[in-house]
């Protein structure tokens, strides 16, 4: 059994085969999805695919990419959205100063904005951050020294002093297809060294398809591929990553409902 903690279901590239790709995910024994908000005001369409189907739940939050259309959102306001049963998560927010399509300052107050609705409710934050380390360290240390609060940094692409700064805070870290790609030795070395305890995979869908399916649209079940990998990289067999990983998700994200049997 696996979990995808992080796909984007209401995406268009899934809009007419939505049926088939939960389907498929579930053959493949992913047993939970959780679908990841990018806009707040598009939380609907989330809630609506979340209620579709059992094993599939949501987030609520801006990414940074559009955290000028969305600046403003109050942490108040995301409080108010975890009301619903299947809303399990905040984000995803934090910053990108790679493609620059949100201002910094927004991106900054988006993010500490996200933090405080994070340690308000108890639920997990989810984490985007690239070509931001520095940054990111400082604002996650700052706020945690506010008062605690759980967070992934998913489909992880930094570098190991950021990483470690996010396992010495309690923080877990989430891993993508990316570690199969060709020239991210540096990521699959990290991904063999963090604490067992502190890993998540996931797919990032529908971008960043593994190697297997390099030019495909990626989709949930094809978290296959970066699980055995990452048991690879690890020592472990493929059942014992899939136990850490389900296991990690779990203790984070611990408003979802564990299916029967899982401990």
């Amino acid at each position: 059994m696996l979990i995808d903690s992080h796909c984007h279901l209401d995406f268009p590239d899934f809009a007419d085969d939505l049926d088939g790709i939960v389907a498929r995910a579930e053959a493949a024994g992913i047993a939970r999805m959780v679908t990841i908000s990018t806009r707040v005001r598009r939380l609907p369409e989330l809630i609506k695919i979340a209620e579709r189907f059992p094993n599939v739940y949501c987030s609520v939050g801006t990414h940074p990419h559009h955290v000028d259309e969305e600046d403003g959102i109050s942490a108040e306001e995301l409080i108010a959205a975890t009301a619903h049963p299947k809303l399990v998560a905040l984000g995803e927010a934090g910053l990108d100063y790679f493609y620059e399509r949100g201002s910094r300052e927004a991106q900054h107050r988006g993010f500490r904005v996200h933090i405080a609705a994070a340690r308000a409710t108890g639920l997990p934050l989810v984490i985007h951050t690239r070509e931001a380390d520095q940054d990111c360290a400082e604002i996650l240390r700052e706020e945690m020294a506010k008062g605690p609060f759980k967070a992934v940094l998913h489909c992880y692409t930094g570098g190991r002093e950021l990483a470690m700064t996010a396992i010495e805070l309690g923080l877990f870290i989430g891993f993508t297809g990316i570690l199969t790609f060709k020239k991210t030795q540096a990521l699959r070395d990290l991904a063999a060294e963090l604490p067992a305890d502190r890993i998540l995979v996931e797919t990032d869908s529908p971008y960043l398809a593994p190697g297997k399916f390099r030019g495909k649209r990626n989709e949930p079940a094809f978290i296959v591929e970066t699980a055995k990998l990452l048991a690879e990289l690890r020592g472990v067999s493929p059942d014992a990553i899939a136990r850490q990983t389900t296991a990690n998700f779990f203790a984070l994200f611990n408003k979802v409902p564990r299916p029967a049997g899982v401990a």
